[in-house]
């Protein structure tokens, strides 16, 4: 059973209990960030945001077959009190709790039902490899994401090319490279475009100057389209580091395109270099 599949079965198992990020990992045998970046890789979904989903569904069902109690469909949702879920429930349905209780139905709102992931396809992976990293010096334009809106990490690399890149002191020759940071409990990672340099000089002002240290690297290839890049990482948190005995580490994932790859088309494929654990 997949990293996913073993989180989608603690939460409904566990819908009317006090989850976190935290809990929902250590039952899966993973850290925060691990499940946080197989989940969202492999659903589309933060992980909280659709273990809030899942119980307000739980609970519009619950209203609309007449539950006396709002407070006490709150308190189950795990809301403190009715007002904190009244707020949870209009963002998710644009309707108050009352309104759905008083019409006795569901219809018309945005529902979420239980993912099942069991069926879905993996990508078959080659072989990974074991790499010792050395230290990486970069600048580049960083930017905050979601996985549910990861059609902003396109969009980010476009503006960084068109934009400051040219003006980037003593770039070390080859394609730029991506950084993603560890997801946090929401779900939420930061994603830097960036040129490696050889050393740092006046920096533009949009950009950042990075430092990573030297690293252990299990190395993964993507050969498909980079459009597709999700369904690499679902398969490489979900599978392929559990079954290697491999532990992330808290630090940045870097993306090398390889010589072949085309920004304009996106084919051509890049590696994976998933900093690993002592």
């Amino acid at each position: 059973m997949s990293v996913v599949d073993k989180a989608l079965w603690v939460i409904e198992r566990n819908s009317e209990c006090g989850l976190s990020l935290s809990t929902v990992a250590e039952a899966c045998g993973v850290s925060r960030s691990h499940l946080a970046s197989a989940f969202g890789s492999s659903t589309g979904w933060p992980l909280m945001k659709y273990l809030r989903a899942r119980r307000l569904t739980c609970a519009a069902q619950t209203l609309a077959q007449g539950a006396p109690d709002i407070l006490a469909v709150a308190l189950d949702a795990g809301y403190g009190s009715h007002e904190a879920f009244t707020r949870a429930f209009r963002d998710q349905f644009e309707l108050p709790p009352e309104r759905v209780r008083e019409r006795a139905s569901t219809q018309g709102l945005a529902l979420v039902a239980p993912l099942d992931l069991h069926a879905r396809a993996r990508p078959a992976l080659a072989p990974p490899w074991l790499a010792d990293g050395p230290a990486v010096r970069a600048v580049g334009l960083s930017r905050r994401h979601s996985f549910d809106k990861v059609i902003g990490i396109p969009i980010q690399w476009q503006v960084f090319m068109a934009g400051s890149y040219a003006q980037i002191p003593h770039r070390i020759a080859g394609i730029p490279i991506g950084i993603q940071y560890p997801a946090d409990d929401q779900g939420g990672f930061d994603y830097v475009c960036a040129a490696e340099v050889g050393a740092f000089g006046r920096v533009p002002e949009d950009l950042l100057r990075i430092e990573i240290a030297p690293c252990r690297y299990a190395v993964f290839e993507h050969r498909g389209h980079v459009s597709t890049l999700l369904d690499t990482y679902a398969a490489i948190w979900n599978e392929a580091l559990p079954e290697h005995g491999w532990t992330p580490a808290q630090s940045p994932i870097i993306e090398r395109h390889s010589p072949a790859f085309d920004p304009d088309t996106g084919e051509g494929g890049l590696s994976l270099w998933i900093p690993l654990a002592d």
